[in-house]
């Protein structure tokens, strides 16, 4: 099949040079823009040759099974959970995602809830708004220097966590269950328990999905203890939120900064009205430039399957 013109469909909206591109260079159908999609799949379902989604659009079995002749899915995002990838195997349709490019807003992300948690950044915000300053003086937060930063997950991004935090001071530990990695100069711990309890800061950057499914369960938060801090910046579905939230009611744990949630964009109140955690919309690579660098990806990626058959980021 030529790419002239090729059928993309589009599951979500997506960024506007992104969004330019492909309408420039491709016949494009916003599923989310189709009424009727059961009569949409009759009429157009054999003529997608490509799917534009993302990591948190994802895809549906159903819908897929109504396109015969598709030929690739390209993701918008690092993470692939949301996708049926033994699905798509079995088809032979290969997937791409962003890896790299957004390591360092990640990464930024989380050093920016490492301090906002323990310097009360947040906190300290709505402090001087209410007009408490005049009242009295802000109780004191805790430095970032001399303490532990235990990563769960030291992949790319986890690495470039390390070396954010390296840069305050901060000793660094990692889980890995099996042996522990050859290149990394930091600690390593098989057992998870283990690193919550020597952790000041539990760092989450583990991809989703079944197998990492409430890693962090009500005996790891409790294993962090009273002062010790959980920073989320992976997927909801890796921490178990009931369990967080019974922790940090029962003073279990020191505080969260989480920018990821069980049931997004839902965040529970139980967590909304704690002083004590961070919350934030899932902005870890919400940057101009890295959203700008994840859109160019896809499209090179879409550009380089239509033409020639070759991925730059293939997943599987």
């Amino acid at each position: 099949m030529s790419d002239t013109r090729a059928d993309v469909l589009v599951w979500g909206p997506m960024h506007a040079a992104l969004t330019a591109n492909l309408a420039r260079d491709y016949t494009v159908h916003n599923r989310w823009e189709i009424a009727d999609l059961d009569h949409w799949l009759d009429q157009h379902g054999e003529n997608i040759q490509a799917i534009v989604t993302s990591g948190v659009y994802g895809t549906e079995i159903a819908v897929l099974e109504r396109l015969p002749h598709l030929r690739v899915v390209t993701s918008f995002g690092v993470g692939y959970d949301a996708l049926d990838m033994a699905y798509l195997a079995d088809r032979g349709i290969p997937v791409s995602n962003t890896p790299d490019v957004l390591n360092n807003a990640v990464a930024e992300t989380a050093l920016g809830l490492m301090l906002a948690v323990s310097r009360k950044i947040s906190l300290a915000d709505r402090f001087v708004r209410a007009g408490e300053w005049p009242k009295g003086k802000f109780p004191l937060g805790s430095d970032l220097a001399g303490k532990t930063c235990g990563i769960v997950g030291l992949g790319k991004i986890g690495k470039t966590i390390a070396t954010r935090a390296a840069a305050f001071d901060m000793k660094i530990a990692y889980y890995r269950r099996n042996q522990p990695y050859p290149d990394v100069p930091y600690t390593h711990y098989a057992d998870l328990e283990a690193l919550a309890r020597d952790a000041d800061h539990l760092v989450i950057i583990v991809p989703g999905g079944a197998d990492t499914e409430r890693l962090i369960n009500a005996q790891v938060l409790k294993a962090l203890g009273p002062k010790g801090l959980l920073i989320n910046v992976a997927r909801g579905s890796v921490v178990d939120e009931k369990a967080l939230i019974a922790a940090l009611q029962a003073g279990e744990m020191g505080g969260a900064g989480l920018d990821v949630f069980e049931d997004e964009p839902n965040v529970p109140d139980e967590l909304l009205s704690m002083d004590n955690v961070v919350l934030t919309p899932h902005i870890g690579s919400g940057t101009f430039e890295t959203r700008q660098a994840m859109a160019d990806l896809v499209f090179a990626n879409l550009q380089g399957f239509l033409k020639d058959g070759t991925l730059i980021t293939r997943v599987a």
